[in-house]
């Protein structure tokens, strides 16, 4: 199974390149004055769910085998929830080894542990929806697609463990689709497609007629005709619809509304389906997610009564953009009628939230830790 350290395998010459020079600094002092152990605590100031493993197995590849070897804990299994400040991992060794290891270790931890935590609050609202992490487009290079499907596959795992949900089935890329339990990425056609071909149910038939045995999803928002488009391909596909093997993805942008809705027959929508919805939201935010622009609570239930009432009940609808914690836990609290959401916003929204911290609490074996980091004792082994 490729994972980060296959991609992307360390050396010492590459982390002295990339890790802060104080730190490399420190490690020339120490070798003059005399090494110690030491042993680091290392946290995030928020909530989070551990997801540590590919941190851990950075480090341990990347100590020296013919030199003093470290002594890792970690306190929490993968996918527990940990508290702000909760010691995510205790690692012990000889100062002159860790020094330079900080700056390199913490990027391969904060991010993971934010984003798994996203991902098992958005699977957790919508456990009986099936997610596809759609994320590697929003990464900043490939290190980072592969931490952040890591993470999904973690906030997954913990939302199956303690909601009972379906989670992430899938996602976009070959290079980490073994996350998911895959030998490669699932996705059927871009925006760029349609353009191509002309018309939407053109671009179907071109897709159909290459991958004749796969299941045909077709995006339907490209010419701003959701419902006609929908419907016209669902007629030309017809034994697909009938045997499940179609559906539709909404991914209308939030610049106008679905076909055939504006603010008021959005309302009736709900009203029709979820009134608990409209008479129960709190903010404007939520109230955008129900009856707004974009793919809403009440797009998506527009197009599954259009779908219905033309006699095409075994079509399902595919959600994508914008679908962040707080969208999905509106569409989940309104009831909407999807089947499959893709999405990357489980990435973090606030990067200063990633932003994990490492402390040395003990050197020699003696606790010392910098003042206002003496909880850090208090939860040390």
């Amino acid at each position: 199974m490729e994972g980060l350290l296959d991609r992307f395998p360390p050396s010492p010459d590459s982390v002295r390149a990339w890790t802060d020079a104080y730190f490399s600094r420190t490690r020339n002092i120490i070798e003059r004055f005399g090494d110690i152990d030491v042993t680091y605590a290392i946290f995030l100031r928020r909530p989070v769910l551990a997801a540590t493993r590919m941190a851990r197995e950075w480090l341990e590849a990347v100590v020296p085998k013919d030199g003093p070897g470290i002594c890792i804990e970690e306190p929490f299994a993968e996918g527990d929830r940990v508290g702000a400040g909760e010691p995510l991992l205790f690692v012990t060794g000889r100062f002159s080894v860790l020094v330079e290891l900080e700056t390199l270790l913490l990027q391969k931890l904060g991010a993971a542990c934010v984003a798994a935590w996203q991902a098992e609050a958005m699977c957790s609202e919508l456990p009986h929806v099936d997610f596809l992490a759609m994320d590697a487009r929003h990464c900043a290079g490939t290190e980072m697609a592969a931490l952040m499907a890591y993470a999904a596959s973690v906030g997954s795992a913990a939302a199956r463990k303690r909601a009972g949900a379906r989670g992430f089935t899938g996602n976009a890329t070959d290079a980490t689709a073994h996350w998911f339990g895959r030998s490669e990425g699932m996705g059927t056609m871009p925006h760029a497609l349609i353009g191509y071909a002309g018309s939407t149910v053109q671009a179907a038939k071109m897709y159909h007629e290459t991958f004749p045995d796969d299941p045909l999803t077709v995006l339907v928002d490209y010419f701003g005709q959701e419902v006609d488009d929908t419907l016209e391909v669902c007629r030309t596909f017809p034994d697909l619809a009938v045997a499940g093997r179609l559906a539709v993805r909404l991914d209308t942008h939030g610049g106008r509304f679905l076909q055939g809705l504006d603010p008021q027959s959005s309302y009736a929508v709900l009203d029709q389906h979820a009134p608990q919805a409209i008479r129960g939201y709190r903010t404007d935010r939520e109230l955008k997610h129900l009856i707004g622009t974009g793919v809403s609570a009440a797009a998506i239930w527009h197009v599954r009564d259009c779908l219905d009432k033309a006699g095409f009940p075994g079509v399902r609808i595919v959600a994508s953009s914008g679908f962040t914690p707080e969208k999905c836990r509106v569409i989940g609290y309104a009831r909407a009628p999807v089947d499959v959401i893709g999405t990357g916003s489980f990435l973090p929204d606030s990067w200063q939230e990633t932003y994990a911290t490492a402390d040395i609490i003990a050197y020699g074996g003696e606790p010392r830790v910098k003042v206002g980091r003496e909880f850090l004792l208090r939860r040390s082994r």
